[in-house]
């Protein structure tokens, strides 16, 4: 993957001075041992910190040591001041975990009292508004700490890769489409940088690629992807070539003082007929590498892939929320053979973004609504360009980003599973499932306003995700609830 933060973690011990310093630095030399077990490459800092100069001290030795997360280690107590002054001197994700005590028989020169030191590192860094991560049980042993650590890596990659965060967009939006509203103040309040275009600024940018020398190459790298039965139209591919190369150069170019970047480009009604095709194939192929380019000028579905893609290491998708499954369709299908309800189903759909890693077999085609649109239903031409397939049967989780007209940040994270199940239908396509989903879409999409464009991450990456949200200060952060557990607005007698 590309265009993705590689994390280096720091590891940083605390003792209160009126506690022995050599069992924190004991049980940090054990924490180290443990994550080196598990492969996670953390560089163990030496000064250990018991006042503000250490502090100083030990932020600078990680730095130099490059690292760009931080686990803070309360081998005991800890001095609540210097420790929470860690995370504000040191520019980057801080997680903060405590040491659990160890021997009944060791209760007097081997207690630490972590366990209570905890409660004012948290207070403290309350009083300071420092933002860190913290653990749902943040006291354990050197293995369990290492796996709490093991957890926090998607989360600071994640967090890092925000604050380098370019969101590059190509409008305005289609008209319509107002459910991809995107006031933008809230970016800047999470640190991510945006840059709108016009749709015409794109043209020209791709009319200065024609023969491009590169693409030759892109093309056949496309061919290769898509195999030979794949491969419907491959007198089109030097265009999509040439596209991608605008694409990518434009990224380069423009990034500016940031590192990391994500599209959200306009794709109709113009689009086809002024490029000469759809550009859905070009989208997929990039978000396979780490550079999301959403539909429809969807910035913050740009901004939730780009999320999705930290966390995962691993492509991902932006989907409508798009249709019912047909009751006969579920009865043949589904029914008896799973264990959801009709109302648990529903088909995610776009015209053919998904990379074709993620299809059960993808291949070239044409946008058909499109195709009706612009060419009356006829040969199509200009609306070629979409990978089409039935998307890959796994876990899955369905999750955005998403501000409104208020600029308030708020969230959704449901996790499900794609069915292993034939769509019958068009486009990227596949029938989900979701427990309750029928009240999640009434009470939490239908009722807080989302739009129809939903992130798909591959595999059940919840728990980062939460943390990730609650990390960005997202309050209202909703979920797919169990039955018996009502929503604020679900009538208690229905």
């Amino acid at each position: 993957m590309e265009n993705i933060p590689q994390v280096k973690l720091g590891l940083i011990a605390v003792s209160r001075d009126c506690f022995i310093i050599s069992l924190s630095e004991r049980r940090r030399s054990e924490l180290f041992e443990s994550c080196k077990k598990r492969g996670v490459d953390i560089y163990e800092a030496k000064t250990t910190v018991e006042n503000e100069r250490d502090m100083l001290k030990a932020v600078e030795e990680v730095k130099n040591a490059g690292c760009n997360a931080l686990t803070v280690f309360l081998g005991n107590f800890g001095p609540e001041t210097p420790e929470t002054l860690i995370a504000q001197k040191f520019d980057g994700p801080v997680m903060y975990a405590a040491a659990a005590e160890e021997y009944g028989n060791d209760l007097i020169n081997g207690r630490g009292d972590a366990y209570c030191g905890m409660l004012n590192c948290s207070y403290n860094l309350g009083l300071r508004k420092i933002k860190a991560y913290i653990p749902e049980y943040p006291v354990g042993t050197a293995d369990e700490i290492a796996d709490m650590i093991c957890d926090f890596i998607p989360v600071a990659r994640t967090i890092i890769g925000l604050a380098g965060l370019k969101i590059i967009s190509f409008g305005p939006r289609p008209q319509d489409f107002f459910a991809c509203n995107a006031p933008i103040k809230p970016l800047y309040d999470i640190g991510v940088e945006i840059e709108e275009n016009s749709e015409l600024d794109l043209l020209v940018a791709y009319r200065q690629h024609e023969n491009d020398e590169r693409i030759p190459a892109v093309a056949e790298d496309m061919a290769k992807e898509l195999g030979i039965e794949g491969n419907q139209y491959p007198a089109m591919l030097p265009k999509l070539a040439q596209y991608e190369l605008t694409l990518l150069d434009w990224a380069e170019e423009h990034k500016g003082a940031r590192k990391y970047v994500a599209f959200a480009n306009k794709c109709w009604p113009a689009f086809p007929t002024e490029f000469g095709f759809e550009p859905c194939y070009v989208n997929s192929r990039l978000a396979a590498r780490g550079i999301p380019v959403s539909c429809e000028v969807d910035i913050y579905g740009a901004l939730s892939e780009y999320i999705g893609a930290c966390v995962t290491l691993d492509a991902v998708t932006l989907l409508d929320i798009n249709n019912s499954v047909p009751a006969d369709m579920f009865k043949e299908e589904i029914e008896g053979k799973y264990n959801y309800t009709i109302k648990d189903t529903f088909m995610g759909f776009h015209c053919g973004n998904t990379p074709i890693c993620k299809l059960s077999k993808g291949k070239l085609n044409y946008q058909i609504i499109q195709n009706r649109l612009i060419e009356k239903g006829g040969e199509p031409d200009v609306t070629r360009g979409t990978l089409e397939g039935d998307i890959a049967p796994g876990q899955i989780t369905f999750f955005r980003l998403q501000s409104g007209a208020d600029s308030v940040l708020r969230s959704y994270i449901a996790q499900g599973e794609v069915l292993p199940v034939a769509t019958r239908s068009f486009g990227g396509i596949g029938i989900f499932a979701i427990p309750e989903m029928g009240r999640f879409y009434r009470h939490v999409l239908i009722y807080k306003r989302y739009p129809h464009h939903g992130a798909v991450a591959f595999g059940h990456w919840g728990k980062a995700l939460y943390s990730i949200f609650s990390y960005l200060g997202v309050e209202d952060i909703a979920f797919n609830q169990p039955k018996g557990m009502l929503y604020k607005d679900e009538n208690p007698f229905a």
